[in-house]
């Protein structure tokens, strides 16, 4: 979460380490005097690109260099500009780290599954929980290619590290072919009472989570890290909270939010969106794209009725299970009461 909520800051390109032929690393300092550059593992960085657009990226290495890293997609304006043009020197301005992407106890053994440029959030996950926790790390890594394996010598150092602890598993198409129902479950099997952290594409973390659903590994186990492109500007002021006019949306639905353990009980203006409300009343709730793009805002309705907006990235079983995205969600309009919680 965010002190000073969507205001942006620069940064600067110390330097740029090039991965694979079409992915590269931005290694960042902070450019803005008092306020420094300091993201967690598993968090990401949104980029305002030239000509307007914002994208997100995660970050690949945190601590005193932190860094992000970025796949060139075809046809894609703001991957292609960082890949090509952006190098030390370049300014940039960013919002602040954002995100949630992270295991429930670094003490825990995990089961970190990513697909292609998937592998960038989950790099800084695996060395925070070898260096900070006791549990076992398996990585899954799916590539078309050996050649299109991002940090491969990286992965190879940190398993040498901790021999016993740590387990690279690389699932190939050009050895293998495209990851199958019956060799995930098998590949799976001795990890289904991990905790899996899925990023990659979106068939890729389909079967895999279909895989540990049949090996039995629980919905509340498996944490996904989604991004799609943002159409708005993330970097304009956020929205305030309107009462709703004469005859309007109808009376405030009562609001009970649990956020970092403590109860939050306000108002929730109809018409009026939940992240908007919560800012409102100055409640410092997560969020970074504001339209459904990067799920950072996501949290669970425990009670009452919500009008959930788009789903944006979130999945059928996500919203079956009472997830929604506060940047999207709606009161019911009747005065009810409602509980939200992001804990």
């Amino acid at each position: 979460m965010r002190s000073e909520p969507a205001t942006p800051m620069r940064v600067v390109v110390e330097r740029v380490e090039r991965e694979t032929a079409d992915a590269v690393s931005l290694v960042l300092r902070a450019a803005d005097p008092g306020r420094p550059l300091a993201p967690g593992p598993g968090q990401f960085l949104t980029v305002r690109l030239p000509g307007g657009q914002a994208r997100c990226y995660s970050f690949s290495r945190t601590g005193p260099e932190p860094r992000i890293t970025v796949k060139r997609l075809a046809g894609g304006a703001g991957s292609t500009w960082l890949c090509e043009e952006a190098g030390p020197g370049t300014l940039l301005t960013v919002l602040p780290p954002e995100g949630t992407f992270a295991p429930r106890s670094w003490d825990g053994d995990l089961l970190l599954a990513a697909g292609g440029s998937g592998i960038t959030p989950v790099l800084p996950l695996a060395r925070a929980a070898l260096e900070r926790g006791r549990g076992r790390v398996a990585i899954v890594y799916a590539n078309r290619d050996e050649a299109s394996v991002i940090f491969r010598d990286e992965l190879i150092r940190l398993a040498a590290a901790h021999p016993g602890r740590l387990l690279l598993h690389h699932l190939l198409d050009s050895v293998q072919g495209p990851p199958g129902h019956h060799q995930l479950t098998q590949l799976l099997a001795p990890y289904r009472e991990a905790e899996l952290l899925l990023c990659g594409p979106a068939p890729f973390m389909a079967a895999v989570e279909r895989a540990a659903r049949a090996l039995g590994t629980p919905r509340e186990r498996i944490r996904r890290e989604v991004f799609r492109s943002l159409d708005g500007d993330p970097f304009a002021a956020p929205e305030e909270a309107a009462a709703p006019g004469p005859g309007g949306a109808g009376p405030p639905a009562a609001l009970g939010l649990t956020l970092d353990g403590a109860l939050h009980e306000l108002p929730w203006p109809g018409g009026t969106t939940l992240l908007a409300a919560l800012l409102a009343h100055g409640v410092d709730a997560p969020f970074s794209c504001r339209e459904g793009a990067c799920g950072a805002c996501a949290c669970r309705v425990l009670s009452g009725e919500v009008a959930a907006g788009d789903p944006g990235v979130l999945t059928a079983e996500d919203l079956a299970e009472g997830y929604v995205l506060a940047c999207q969600a709606l009161p019911p309009g009747d005065g009810s009461a409602v509980r939200v919680s992001y804990d």
